[in-house]
Order: C-alpha cells, then structure tokens, then sequence
C-alpha cells in the first residue's frame, strides 16, 4: 500500500510539473509586455526597461522558466552573492522560514511558493487567491451537496415510478440540465429569479458571500448570495446523479437479496432504505468525485455572471487586464487542487479494491 501510495504522488507532481511547463510558456509567449502592463502606458523607456530587468524579462527564456520554478516551489535554490542575478535571496520577497548554507554562495531556502505580484494593484497573488479561494471552495461544496441530495431522491423517484410520467418528465428535465452550458443557466436564473421575481424571493443578481454594509460597518456574511450560483453550478451534476441513481437503484432493486428480503415479508420502503440505497450509491459517489474538482473549473463562468468574487473573477478580470500573474497563480492552485483530488480519490480506490494496487 506504501508504493501505491508513493507511486500516485509521483504521477501526481509529474502531471503538476507538467502544467506549471505549459502554463508558464503559454503566457510567455502571449503578447503584450509586462513592464508596460506594470508601469503604465504613459511611463517612459527607462523605467520600462529598470522594470524588465526587476522582473527579469531581459533574460533568456529558459533562465527565466527556471527563475519561475525556484519561485513557486516551497524548497529553492538561491545566490547570497550576486545581487544582479536572478536567483538572489530576497528574504523579504520570499518569506523565507530557514535558510540552509550549501556551499560558499547559495543558500536553500525552506519558503511560502511566492507567485508574483498583480500588474494592476501590485498586491501579492497570493494574499489575492487566499481570499477568493475559500469562496470559491464553499460554492463548489453547497453546490455539490445539492446536486447530491436532490439528484438522488429525483433518481430513487423515477426508479420506483419506472415509466411513469414523472419518470419520463424527470429524465427529459436531467437530459436538458446535462446539456445546457453553465453561463446559459446562469443568466437564465438570475433573469428569473433575481429580476423577475425579486419581490418575492428577495435574491440578487449580482453579490458575493460578504458583502460591504452601506453603513461602513465592514463586511458582513450574505447567504442568499450563494443560493442561485450554487444551484447554477450544481444544476450539471444534478441530472447526472438522477440519471446515475435511477439506473443503479433500478439495478439493485433486481438482485436476488432484494427479492428475498421481499419474501421474509419487509415491506418496501424499509428495503429500499436499508438496502438499496447503501449499494446503489457507489457509482453516484464516484461520479461525484470527479464533478467536485471540475467544478473549481467550471464556477469561472457562474461566478463571473452573478460577480461572485471567488477565483473565477479573479482568472476573468485578470484575462481582460493582461494581468499574467493573478492568472497565472489561479490556473496553479486550480490544477493543485484537481491533483490532489484525484490522488486522493486513487488512493480511497486502492483501500476499498486490492486489486487497483497491483495495476
């Protein structure tokens, strides 16, 4: 179990290295130039280019990408020596927590990965990301556990109520959810339900989970303004564990131990509650493994509809300003954190079925 163990977490950081490569050439070859960006239109040549010597876009590419790793990565190399270079420590900079001697001129550094500084309100991305994470985190959580919840007592209906015209209606309503995109449903609801019929359920079109209070009182928690971006989110996940519930409770209701259960007399809700329901979870919960770390992804688009400022807002309005660092520093902790899902997930694998170890 230790080797699989080990084994996932390799597989892990190779995929992670491999999107930091990605991710950092990408940009690098986007256009526009970041002293410019950083500095302003209006700035003149030689601040501009004081400005690509601190940022360290003089240097080759390659110099540059290994630059970039020793910045993001908690254990680096730096030069105590040479102040002009680009690995010089900066203590300052790099929040360094233990600094080790190696040799006569470099030093490593045990450090918090430092992603830059935004072009725009030059704050550190990461004191950016630690604020809009844990929003985005607590909508893709509430929506997941409502697609969870509904989606399954909507699948055990239209087992039980097998070509019905509630199963019939249910299936077609799950099919549809699949296949509308996130943006459309997010515009369609806040339409609705913030616009249309604001009086009655009081819910806005536009809010985070603080909100500002008009008295100058500070922030102060907004629960309504989770309620459609949540429901937005969790609408795809939704109709596939209806689909997923219906055809695995519709399976397990034609085992052999569910038909002798019938016979000893008990009666049909109590089967279905303690039996059916425990086997025919499996695939629901496995499918919803998956759909928890795609909906770090997928809540860009509801959160930039309903202006709800998690990492989605921050990734949209970086995009628009050219702002490659708070991008940057967003797509990494959005891949950090579907790595380390999926390892995870592997790993849950592994203990319930010995045989995925040997594989």
């Amino acid at each position: 179990m230790k080797k699989f163990i080990i084994r996932q977490i390799v597989y892990g950081f190779l995929v992670m290295l491999g999107v930091i490569t990605v991710i950092f050439f990408l940009f690098a070859v986007l256009p526009g130039d970041s002293a410019v960006m950083t500095m302003g239109q209006r700035s003149d040549i030689s601040s501009q280019e004081a400005v690509r010597k601190e940022l360290g876009l003089d240097l080759p590419i390659m110099t540059r990408f290994a630059s970039y790793l020793n910045d993001i990565s908690p254990l680096s190399l730096h030069n105590s020596s040479n102040k002009e270079g680009p690995f010089y420590l900066n203590v300052a900079k790099y929040q360094s927590k233990k600094i080790c001697k190696i040799g006569k001129n470099y030093v490593l550094v045990a450090k918090k990965p430092f992603l830059g500084r935004s072009y725009q309100s030059k704050r550190l991305v990461s004191e950016m990301l630690y604020e809009a994470i844990p929003k985005t985190v607590i909508l893709a959580l509430v929506a997941i556990v409502f697609a969870m919840l509904v989606g399954a007592m909507l699948g055990i209906l239209c087992a039980v109520f097998k070509g019905s015209w509630m199963d019939k209606i249910l299936m077609t309503i799950s099919v549809a959810g699949m296949s509308v995109p996130s943006f459309f449903a997010a515009i369609l609801l806040a339409w609705i339900f913030a616009f249309l019929l604001a009086d009655y359920t009081g819910l806005n079109m536009f809010g985070s989970l603080f909100t500002v209070s008009d008295f100058g009182d500070g922030e102060f928690l907004d629960i309504k303004n989770l309620i459609l971006p949540a429901i937005t989110l969790g609408i795809r996940p939704l109709a596939t564990v209806t689909a997923l519930m219906r055809n695995s409770v519709l399976e397990v209701l034609n085992q052999d131990y569910i038909r002798t259960a019938r016979a000893k007399g008990l009666s049909f809700f109590a089967i279905l509650w303690k039996h059916v329901l425990k086997n025919a979870l499996n695939p629901v919960v496995t499918a919803l493994s998956g759909w928890l770390a795609g909906m770090m992804a997928g809540a860009v688009f509801v959160e930039y509809v309903f202006d709800y400022k998690g990492v989605g807002v921050l990734i949209v309005n970086g995009l628009e300003k050219y702002d490659f660092p708070v991008v940057m520093g967003s797509l990494l902790y959005i891949s950090l954190m579907l790595v380390c899902i999926n390892i995870l997930v592997d790993i849950i694998y592994g203990i319930l079925d010995p045989k995925i170890r040997e594989k």
